[in-house]
């Protein structure tokens, strides 16, 4: 900043002959000093100033700072009420560009709100649609996530979880959220943090080796340099936003060079060079150790990185800014001014104001070439430069940019990004991530968003018949054309086929046969009835109407071909009025046949003459009428609306075009049906009366029959032709014209030509009476098939003075009172021509209620005789108009006294308010704590119950008598886990209240079993469709359970959206903030009923109701506050009418509130009852100080008159006392009273409103196990549960055998339940692990419960262990045999005897393991084998020396007589007996158990081989000598003896190798039981091999060829 003024003055073209000076401060990070710091700068640095110079302009008019964004909200808050504008060069919240809030504030870095539009711009464009987001707790971090996920909003990108890196952290707290990410599916993470939360993060990060996550930086620590030091390669491909940085030409040289010589007696320059060189000016401090003194020629010995010019580079563009404006005013023509009347602005001195309005308008070019402007919210151009994390030549990490972002380019420019210079994270090097929550859709595919799920988690849904989707991912499928259809992959749209009935289908061409079959059937009869027209039968029958019927039953059989082939109008036309005409006519001669016959047995009765009326005459009349009205009404029906071709597509018709003849007109095809069918109905009943008229050959019953087909025909015909599909509607109706046209043939001619053709002698005038039964039973039979089936198949189808009035009544000590009496304050003039007017709108009678309870209570306490006598309190009470900088301009004005001016000697004394009751909003009271903290002065809210007002750090002086959140979300998520709703949704307005609330609901519910499905805000400027959405979330969740932490206007717009949309299965939770809104139930119905939650403590104040009742404006006629709120009130007016709007009457003053005071009203009111009580009691602590026993410096007690603010508070903070209504009250070491809530619970009234009725409570003052009452007998639930609890989970309950497996990606609440492993156990419902069996005990199948292992071990009960035992037995008998000589007997005996003991020991390995039987069975093998192979060895050696011995001279076999035989056997069985002695000694085997693993419920008993080695050296010995037999026999196998024993030996050998090297590897592998099964069986196998192979060819020769067993046969050659 200095270098920069010094470069301006310098300057000749800026600001020439015009001196630029500065008053720059250190700050010391804290917003305390900062405020304070600030105040000192535009107060000016005299003493004491005249009374004339208290309205002067401040000496700086503009201050360049500061760099935290909380400490320019507190500093802009204040000075923003005076006008004063703050240029910022690194505060970036959003929140500070809010022209309402903030007006004088600007900035020359970019707002958040630029960070987080970029950084959404560029996660879409990566693609990544599924991220993770860690955020620091404060006001960056919270911002920053906020606006993330506004810009996100309605794209393609979700946030899977959001995570918070807590200031006071512990090592455990970061393990989570490091766990987090690993177990998270996203592979890209967003961290929001300054650079020392975000390296507490990364640390953990680099120490588990999580290497496989992209990182996403922001500007708060993208360009950290430290991190390399510490983080390896780990964090490399970390790409991230960096604010722009420009290097200022000899800014770098300037800072180099900086000696304290210069400034040799500024003290904050002398400080920090001892800080930066260990040094010290002056007198040395006694200090370990000892310092050396500074000399003021050290120099700094660095070297100014690019890196850190991107905050000197926004100082510089400050200092130039406002140099800048101030040229601006300099250049200001006369009379061409921007103020009123064409002034020019005020020079010397500058007036805040004026130079605010230039500031606004600024725009120049930087000396390095950098256009600088603010926008209309004081911010400038957004640019940041993409970071992208390289690893150096060095190993360290090099920030190599890769991108730009530039707001002043065009929209489609602004982002540039270079992909072929970025090194992707997470192992990914130069391939984009992938980070997504589903794959893509494939083509023929459509997205579908998981129920409950973001919109990124979706399933890919096949497109429905006749839709495509021609791309990847696509949200919706195209629907095809006209005319076209999708294929069977839904990827493409094809012609439809064309379908009608056409002589060319199989079911047309079936048709057409029946139909020209019918014709050609009824002109054989008609040829017939013409032959034997002369007949009785035929006359008999009346023959005319005979041929006529025929003839139109023909033509009835010939219009079923019109309905067959391509629908055209002529065809359409006259299929259905020829089938009408032609059924008419048929009709009509069956109906005139019937009269015949009916009235023709009348005819016969004596003296009738009523034949001579059904003529043949009348017959054809009849017959003419008839047809002439269907003739009328298909005439009326062509001319009106005929039926047309027609196309159907789509739908249930598929791929299928059907052209079909519409009716045209219903009515029309109704009336023709309808005809035909009434006059069938007339020949049925007249046919059916005349059906026993005693004839022999009465045609009224054939008549009869006919038309009970027919009718039964066109009955089925209806719903199958309204029911049948495409071309199979034309097909039902030909099959029902066809099937009535042959019932009527059949049933009525028949009959008839049975007995012209078949029966010609029956067809005489005396037996045309005989009834033919026998015919019409066989044409009924005929039919009766064919339309029973038929009508089956048819039936199944497919800044100053208070702007608003104020109260005020004189007393000892004067009380502020802070009310928002009035919700909407004046618009501000942010042209500064004339001091902010107005009178405030829209009063708030609740908050006028606590402005009078206020008062209502001093006069209460002023009546007491024992609470503060003798002493008065006065108020004065003021509205604030629910505006944060009305707020704090009325507080200032309270605390600075009424008079307009003051002498210099009263700057220094106590406020006359030495204490405000008030804010009720949490936000207007951090703005005025804010700012009276700095002077000591206490504050005591009544409404505001925002959690980090409870900060003693940052608001010293702050106390309240409403519970602080934190209590509320504690009591919430208590009420979640008790109710067991683990799924919740949370929706939350957007404000500190909401957003407090929910970070406080979610640090609560931390490490608990609760869990939040969503995170819904409420925004403040809302959309139809925003609301629509959040509602479309609630329903789409399967979280039934939903907590609102919202204000009441904010809750009722979402509610409302509730309401209409008639989403009642949901079970709503209120917060204080609404949860006794009475205003609910004129509108919800009862859609809300059912709805529970916390409320305030509410207590009625004897005598407060009526006070308020009877309140009047005659008591204060000329507060000005009183007679605006009545004439909202009342809609009348004081004094003289203004004329504007329609007249109003006169106010009398007379008029009465007509309201009563619900006890739910009572929370805010005795909030403030117990706030003024509070201050009472506090002063009367402080009247009976006794003195030298005072709390401060010597005993010293409080000043009285006037009291002095920070002596009030020191006893407000340890007041404590009971209210007249009987409650104690005192506050914590944070200023907040004991917490007690009411739970309410919303019912249906008598009256069917809403009642709010307590069904339970929460009181911090008992004991933590009855804290929190509730009685569930008095709950009704919300959402249609009645009086059973709702379910509110993410996972259903896992059952017993069961454990929960926290579902991968999601939180803990989802899960799936994993079946427990074999010998775990669950015996109980969502048991988080299964319990390890204990020794010897083994799970059920079912995994409930732990049950006694199996013993197992090869016994002798057991199939293997008999199949084992007798062959053992059987091998033991075998070797039971008669021997010779040349075998040398003598060692076929021990052989043999040997072979018997190997087969006997199998058996020791049978049956329970025991020490003696474990040591016994391997010795007994171990040395018996060696027995045995000692023995063949020796017959081997005797073979193969035994032929040497037969070479003249030779005298070997002295050497290998049966002496040295013996002694041979006794050497090798010798080894082997020290090896097994040693073992025993040693490492004897013993029995062992083994139990579960892959044996499951069993416990097998074994025998363990004690020591390996031992156990080793047995079989091996055995293996040596086996090997060496095996040779030896070899190479004896060819010598020329006849009977050569060394092929059998060698065979056996053979045998007894091959089976014990199978043995080892079957020996490991088998498991239990079967392990000692094997060896058993490779004892068996190789003795049997033995045996058999040495004796078994002997044994031939001796049993079955004796004759061979000679000497002279033995020496054969």
């Amino acid at each position: 900043m200095i270098f920069t003024v010094e470069e301006i003055n310098r300057d000749p073209v800026l600001l020439p002959n015009f001196t630029l000076g500065y008053l720059a401060a250190d700050t010391c990070l804290s917003e305390g000093t900062t405020l304070s710091t600030a105040l000192s700068l535009v107060s000016g640095q005299e003493e004491a100033i005249s009374g004339e110079q208290c309205s002067r302009a401040p000496t700086v008019p503009v201050i360049i700072g500061d760099a935290r964004s909380s400490a320019s909200i507190v500093v802009a808050d204040t000075l923003g009420v005076f006008g004063i504008p703050m240029v910022s060069y690194y505060a970036s919240c959003a929140c500070l560009s809010d022209r309402k809030r903030f007006p004088t504030f600007l900035r020359t870095v970019p707002s958040n709100a630029f960070q987080a539009k970029v950084m959404a711009r560029l996660l879409r464009l990566m693609g990544w649609s599924w991220v993770g987001v860690v955020y620091g707790d404060d006001a960056y971090g919270e911002s920053s996530v906020q606006l993330l996920q506004q810009e996100l909003e309605g794209s393609d990108v979700c946030i899977d979880y959001l995570e918070v890196i807590p200031k006071s952290y512990t090592l455990s707290r970061i393990r989570r959220i490091v766990e987090r990410i690993q177990i998270s599916k996203p592979q890209v993470v967003v961290i929001f943090a300054i650079g020392p939360d975000t390296e507490v993060l990364l640390r953990e990060v680099v120490k588990q080796n999580v290497t496989n996550r992209q990182w996403i930086a922001t500007t708060a620590w993208s360009t950290s340099g430290y991190f390399s030091l510490w983080s390896g390669h780990s964090l490399a491909g970390t790409i991230g936003l960096a604010l722009r940085s420009i290097e200022v030409k000899g800014l770098s040289s300037y800072l180099m060079q900086l000696s304290p010589e210069e400034l040799p007696k500024e003290q904050l320059v002398q400080n920090v060079w001892e800080e930066l060189f260990g040094c010290r000016f002056g007198e040395e401090i006694q200090s370990e150790p000892p310092q050396p003194q500074c000399t003021g020629l050290e120099k700094m010995q660095i070297q100014v990185q690019e890196a850190m010019f991107d905050g000197m580079y926004n100082v510089y563009k400050a200092v130039y800014a406002i140099a800048n404006a101030i040229q601006d005013m300099l250049d200001c023509q006369p009379g061409k001014g921007p103020f009123k009347g064409g002034r020019c602005p005020d020079i010397k001195p500058i007036n805040p104001e004026q130079l605010l309005h230039y500031l606004k308008a600024v725009t120049f070019t930087t000396p390095v070439g950098d256009l600088v402007y603010f926008d209309k919210n004081g911010d400038p151009p957004a640019s940041y430069d993409i970071i992208n994390w390289h690893i150096g030549s060095e190993g360290k990490l090099d920030f190599v940019k890769v991108g730009q972002f530039d707001a002043a380019r065009e929209p489609d420019q602004d982002l540039q990004l270079d992909l072929k210079k970025v090194i992707w994270g997470g192992g990914w090097g130069d391939k984009v991530p992938v980070s997504v929550c589903s794959e893509s859709c494939p083509l023929g595919t459509r997205k579908a968003v998981q129920k409950g799920k973001p919109v990124c988690c979706y399933d890919c849904i096949p497109c429905a018949a006749g839709e495509i989707s021609n791309a990847t991912d696509s949200t919706e499928c195209i629907k095809c054309p006209e005319r076209f259809w999708s294929n069977t992959d839904r990827t493409e749209c094809i012609p439809m086929l064309v379908e009608f009935l056409s002589f060319q289908d199989n079911m047309g061409i079936i048709l057409s046969v029946l139909s020209v079959a019918g014709a050609t059937l009824t002109g054989t009869v008609f040829i017939a009835f013409f032959h034997h027209r002369d007949t009785p039968l035929v006359r008999a029958n009346n023959s005319e109407l005979s041929f006529l019927l025929l003839l139109s039953l023909k033509l009835c059989f010939l219009c079923a071909l019109a309905f067959i082939g391509r629908p055209a109008p002529w065809s359409c036309m006259l299929r259905h009025t020829l089938f009408g005409i032609t059924f008419v006519v048929c009709l009509a001669c069956v109906l005139s046949k019937t009269v015949v016959v009916l009235f023709a047995f009348r005819a016969t009765l004596p003296g009738s003459d009523v034949m001579k009326y059904f003529g043949p005459v009348q017959q054809r009349a009849g017959i003419f009428f008839c047809t002439l009205v269907q003739v009328g009404i298909c005439v009326l029906w062509l001319v009106l609306a005929p039926p047309l071709p027609t196309e159907s597509a789509g739908g249930e018709l598929g791929a299928r075009v059907v052209l079909l003849c519409a009716v045209g007109s219903v009515i029309g095809f109704s009336l023709v049906l309808g005809y035909i069918g009434l006059l069938a109905a007339i020949c049925f009943l007249l046919a059916f009366f005349a059906r026993k008229l005693p004839d022999n050959f009465n045609e009224a019953k054939f008549i009869t029959f006919s038309m009970l087909i027919f009718c039964a025909v066109w009955i089925t015909f209806v719903p199958a032709y309204i029911s049948s599909p495409g071309k199979y509607t034309v097909a039902v109706e030909v099959f029902a014209i066809l099937a009535s046209s042959y019932g009527l043939l059949l049933c009525i001619f028949a009959p008839k030509c049975y007995i012209i053709l078949l029966r010609p002698e029956r067809n005489t005038k005396k037996n045309m009476m005989v009834m033919a039964v026998d015919a019409w039973l066989w044409a009924l039979g005929l039919l009766a098939g064919p339309v029973w089936v038929h009508s089956l198949g048819l039936s199944c189808t497919l800044q100053s003075r208070s702007i608003s009035g104020s109260l005020y009544k004189e007393g000892d000590v004067i009380l502020g009172g802070l009310f928002p009496v009035h919700t909407i304050a004046p618009a501000p003039d942010y042209v500064f021509t004339q001091r902010q007017r107005g009178r405030c709108q829209s009063v708030d009678l609740r908050s006028y209620h606590w402005l009078q309870t206020m008062i209502f209570t001093v006069e209460e306490i002023n009546r007491d005789p024992v609470l503060l006598p003798n002493f008065t309190l006065g108020y004065l009470a003021a509205d604030t108009c629910l505006s944060e900088g009305t707020t704090l301009s009325t507080a200032l004005s309270l605390v600075s006294g009424q008079e307009e001016a003051i002498s210099g000697e009263q700057c220094s004394r106590a406020p006359t308010v030495p204490v405000i009751i008030g804010d009720a909003r949490s936000s207007a009271s951090i703005v005025v704590a804010d700012t009276l903290g700095v002077f000591g002065i206490p504050m005591v809210s009544y409404y505001a119950s925002c959690a980090c007002l409870s900060d003693r750090k940052r608001f010293p002086t702050f106390l309240r008598t409403v519970p602080s959140n934190a209590f509320q979300a504690k009591v919430m998520a208590r009420l979640l886990r008790l109710m067991g709703w683990s799924w919740v949704g949370v929706v939350y307005g957007d404000d500190a209240y909401g957003e407090s609330s929910v970070q406080l609901l979610q640090q609560e519910l931390e490490g608990s079993d609760v869990c939040i499905d969503y995170l819904e805000v409420i925004p403040k400027s809302y959309t139809l469709s925003r609301i629509r959405r959040i509602v479309e979330r609630i329903q789409i969740s399967k979280a039934q359970v939903v907590v609102i932490f919202a204000i009441s206007p904010d809750t009722e717009v979402l509610l409302r959206e509730v309401v209409k949309q008639n989403v009642t299965n949901r079970q709503w939770i209120a917060t204080t903030a609404w949860s006794t809104s009475g205003y609910f139930s004129l509108w919800s119905g009862h859609s809300l009923a059912g709805t529970i939650g916390l409320a305030l403590r509410s207590i009625e104040v004897k005598g407060l109701s009526s006070y308020l009742m009877q309140l009047s404006p005659e008591e204060l006629p000329k507060e000005q506050l009183v007679q605006n709120v009545w004439e909202e009130l009342f809609g009348c007016r004081f004094g003289e009418e203004i004329q504007s709007g329609p007249p109003q009457p006169q106010c009398t003053g007379l008029e009465k509130m007509q309201i009563q005071v619900q006890e739910a009203m009572f929370d805010g009111m005795y909030n403030v009852y117990k706030a003024v009580y509070a201050i009472a009691n506090a002063i009367q602590d402080m009247l009976d100080c006794q003195p030298g026993k005072g709390p401060f410096k010597d005993g010293r007690c409080p000043d009285i008159k006037p009291i002095n603010p920070e002596q009030l508070l020191h006893y407000l903070k340890a007041v404590q006392f009971t209210t007249p209504v009987g409650e104690l009250v005192y506050f914590d070491k944070n200023g907040d009273p004991p917490a007690s809530y009411d739970i309410i619970n919303w019912h249906i009234g008598s009256e069917g409103k809403l009642d709010f009725v307590k069904v339970g409570q929460f009181d911090e003052a008992r004991a933590p196990d009855q804290d929190l009452q509730l009685d569930l007998k008095k709950v009704i639930w919300g959402g249609g549960w009645g009086d059973k609890v709702p379910v509110s989970v993410c996972s259903e309950s896992c059952p017993l055998g069961t454990r929960k497996a926290v579902q991968k990606g999601k939180p803990v609440c989802c899960y799936d339940c994993i079946p427990c492993a074999a010998g775990e156990i669950s015996n109980a419902t969502d048991s988080t692990e299964c319990i390890k069996c204990p020794k010897r005990f083994w799970s059920n199948t079912d995994r409930t419960e732990c049950i006694p292992m199996l013993v197992e071990f090869l016994s002798f009960q057991d199939d293997m262990g008999i199949i084992l035992s007798v062959l053992s037995v059987a091998g033991a008998t075998l070797t039971g045999t008669v021997f010779v000589r040349a075998n040398n007997s003598e060692l076929s005996f021990l052989l043999l005897l040997s072979l018997k003991l190997c087969f006997l020991c199998a058996l020791a390995f049978i049956g329970r393991p025991a020490p003696w039987s474990c040591m016994l069975r391997h010795t007994l093998f171990g040395i018996t084998f060696v027995v045995c192979l000692a023995c063949v060895l020796s017959k081997t050696v005797v073979v193969l020396f035994a032929f040497r011995a037969t070479l003249p001279g030779s005298d070997v076999m002295k050497y290998f007589g049966p002496v040295q035989q013996r002694a041979g056997i006794f050497f090798c069985t010798l080894v082997q007996v020290g090896i097994c002695v040693l073992w025993l000694v040693l490492a004897p085997p013993l029995p062992t158990e083994s139990a579960g693993g892959e044996r499951g419920a069993r416990v097998v008993l074994l025998c363990a081989v004690g020591s390996v080695i031992g156990f080793s050296l047995v079989l091996g010995y055995i293996g040596l000598l086996a090997a060496i037999c095996f040779l030896l026999a070899f190479f004896a196998r060819k010598l020329p003896d006849n009977f050569n024993e060394a092929k059998f030996i060698t065979f056996s050998m053979l045998i007894f190798c091959a089976v014990w090297i199978a043995f080892v590897p079957a020996y490991i592998s088998s498991p239990g039981k079967y392990t000692v099964a094997v060896e058993v069986f490779a004892i068996l196998a190789s003795s049997y091999g033995l045996l058999l192979c040495i004796f078994a060819p002997k044994c031939y020769i001796i049993l079955l060829r004796p004759e061979r067993n000679t000497k002279k046969n033995m020496m054969a050659k």
